[in-house]
């Protein structure tokens, strides 16, 4: 059984929501979200009960990764506004009791950041090796076989200073050499500007690529790569990521963290949970979350998934505090993954286990991928490699007036053609809507201390049925029970008395029935229990 720990700070207890800044709202009909847009959607976010925003890169970039090639650390682009814009959303943001969050890209800058117009000028500019430079092998070839996320060669020649420079995703984004002192001291005073504005902490991009392999050895094959695997993915990466001496950057990055109250860093990390939950550390000298994505990628079937979290919660060490994510910018929306009606199922699960959940914006009115035509492409990784990542980035539905009350010009991205269904102000008004949903399991999330910082135990998991137990001493308990199918099934534990009133149901016509003994579940209905 995983335990609870004796002190909860905020995030332990809350919850975090992305925004993906160019699509969650436009102030000046450019069609383009912008800060100012944020601003004038707090108060959803506030009525929502969300405890801390996270927003996607917002600094200056020339956009060839849409603000994960930054080139500038401490500017805003002026596409989304300025920093008295920003200013005045961390004001407005902490009137109302929440958090910011900004995402840190450590791992690489734009190749128009003075650092590397600098570092590419000569050989022996003092900022040369600011990043990674290295002679290639006889014949022209690259120094070694890494391979770049968006396909590729890792590696780009550079003809004035003949030498080739390291990539691990766009050439345009030319990794930084984080053995280099100086990189270390520059972005951790990058840091310290945002923190001594109030940021409450940062989501950093990446973190499990920052450091390589000294020695540059080719990596050697993957021998699970089947078709349809992306390319990058032919390979074992074991040589150019997550190398032992990343974890002493983290626990420099945590102690500058560490120099400001109450402030928390979250880690990009997509490895296998058992090397992903060692960027925690110990004695506080990891991040105070690592992104557990491990609902991205499971079957949505109830066996793997409690298996799954078991495991996760088995590895979890004393002092780490467990998380779980269902979307982000990077990943096809829940809803399209396993539909509408387990997409409620999904956001029961999220909000009802041990950890800190993160909610993608749009996840709470069921928004689904928008098929984007490959001309209409703006993702440089669907360009490349003809998978995109926009479906999943399309503008928020905020109403059904023209452009989903997104923007006044034309969107950036097309807008779902189901907006004047699926959009905020028709779900504020509809009991049983997703929205509607997410609030209830939100507003008991906060008020009963077994669910949001209580014990977590698996009670069942057969072919359809998946239920946990959250107990705190002192309180009530729940039983989470959630069908996973589409058929009917009855639940009938034999570790527990089953014994109680439903505090919400995925079925809003069950709320407030009576259980005992038996449950007779209707397909893909979740059940959020309060025990005798």
């Amino acid at each position: 059984m995983a335990t609870q720990q004796n002190k909860s700070l905020w995030w332990q207890q809350g919850i975090i929501y992305q925004i993906y800044p160019r699509s969650f709202q436009d102030s000046n009909g450019d069609g383009t979200g912008d800060l100012r847009g944020i601003l004038s959607r707090l108060d959803h976010l506030k009525e929502l009960g969300i405890d801390a925003i996270w927003v996607s890169p917002i600094y200056p970039s020339p956009m060839a990764d849409f603000g994960y090639d930054i080139a500038d650390y401490r500017g805003i682009h002026e596409l989304f506004g300025t920093m008295d814009d920003f200013d005045e959303l961390l004001r407005e943001t902490h009137k109302r009791g929440m958090k910011l969050l900004l995402d840190l890209v450590p791992n690489h800058t734009s190749d128009q950041h003075p650092w590397f117009l600098e570092s590419r000028s000569s050989r022996d500019n003092p900022k040369r090796d600011w990043y990674l430079w290295y002679d290639g092998k006889e014949g022209g070839e690259p120094p070694n076989n890494w391979v770049s996320v968006f396909g590729g060669s890792s590696w780009e020649w550079d003809e004035a200073t003949q030498q080739f420079y390291y990539h691990a995703f766009l050439k345009s984004q030319p990794d930084l050499n984080w053995r280099n002192s100086e990189v270390e001291q520059a972005v951790f005073e990058a840091m310290r500007f945002w923190l001594d504005k109030g940021v409450d902490g940062f989501r950093v991009d990446a973190m499990w690529l920052m450091i390589k392999d000294k020695q540059l050895r080719d990596n050697p094959p993957n021998p699970d790569f089947k078709p349809g695997m992306n390319e990058d993915q032919r390979q074992l990466p074991i040589y150019s990521s997550d190398r032992p001496e990343v974890h002493k950057v983290v626990k420099k990055m945590r102690e500058v963290l560490d120099q400001y109250p109450e402030r928390m860093m979250i880690g990009e990390i997509y490895l296998a949970v058992d090397k992903a939950v060692k960027y925690h550390g110990k004695d506080n000298q990891g991040v105070h979350l690592a992104f557990n994505n491990q609902l991205f990628f499971l079957p949505w079937e109830a066996k793997p998934l409690a298996e799954a979290i078991d495991k996760y919660e088995k590895l979890l060490k004393p002092g780490d505090w467990p998380n779980w994510v269902l979307g982000n910018h990077d990943q096809s929306r829940i809803g399209s993954r396993v539909g509408l009606e387990q997409a409620r199922v999904a956001a029961m699960l999220l909000l009802t286990l041990r950890g800190t959940p993160t909610i993608y914006y749009g996840e709470e009115i069921g928004m689904r991928d928008v098929p984007i035509p490959k001309e209409e492409f703006q993702d440089p990784q669907g360009i490349n490699l003809g998978k995109s990542r926009d479906p999943g980035r399309t503008p928020m539905q905020w109403d059904d007036s023209d452009k989903a009350g997104f923007t006044t010009g034309k969107p950036w991205l097309r807008i779902a053609e189901d907006f004047p269904r699926v959009n905020v102000k028709k779900q504020q008004e509809e009991p049983s809507s997703m929205l509607a949903l997410h609030q209830r399991l939100i507003r008991l999330r906060r008020q009963e201390p077994a669910l949001h910082e209580g014990d977590y135990k698996t009670i069942q998991a057969d072919e359809q049925v998946f239920a946990f137990l959250r107990k705190a001493k002192g309180h009530p308990s729940f039983l989470i029970v959630l069908n996973m199918g589409h058929k009917t099934a009855v639940f009938k534990p034999e570790t527990i008395k089953l014994k109680g009133t439903v505090a919400v149901a995925t079925i809003p016509e069950r709320d407030g029935i009576q259980v005992d003994g038996v449950l007779n579940l209707a397909g893909d209905e979740g059940l959020l229990i309060r025990l005798d």
